[in-house]
């Protein structure tokens, strides 16, 4: 387990079907321990974090200089419910988050917003995982992309 990761971090990422070369857009990124651990696990692929939080921005960028220099990582300070991609990002094959009120089913807006988004982001077939499940479920995106 890397500094910093805790168990229930450390089970979410290791459960998350990663491989190298994949684009990962992780939601709610807090100080970016996740964002960190995936980008380590991808190798030569690419993490956009994002979150509401200014300030959890601001310490996950100082966190990760190393990452951010050899180019696998980068943040953007926007909630998922206004998150547009610019105009050069690529897809994402992958999305995840943990903790983040938008996807916990509280709030019906809030989520719909969210998912709008998180579909328009992913390439055709591309994925998204949330906590609650054991470690980690799937999010049908109704694309016909497997369960």
């Amino acid at each position: 387990m890397a500094a910093g990761l805790s168990e229930r971090i450390s089970a979410f990422v290791e459960a998350l079907p990663l491989k190298p070369g994949l684009r990962v857009l992780e939601i709610g990124c807090g100080p970016g321990v996740a964002a960190r651990a995936v980008a380590r696990r991808i190798g030569h692929g690419f993490v956009l974090a994002i979150d509401r939080s200014e300030k959890a921005i601001r310490l996950a960028r100082a966190g990760s200089a190393d990452e951010m220099a050899l180019g696998s990582l980068d943040f953007r300070h926007v909630a998922i419910e206004d998150f547009a991609s610019s105009s050069g990002d690529a897809f994402f094959d992958v999305a995840f988050a943990m903790r983040v009120g938008a996807l916990n089913g509280r709030h019906p807006e809030a989520s719909r917003a969210a998912l709008t988004r998180i579909k328009a982001a992913l390439k055709p077939g591309g994925r998204l995982f949330i906590d609650g499940g054991d470690p980690l479920k799937e999010i049908d995106l109704g694309r016909g992309s497997p369960p």
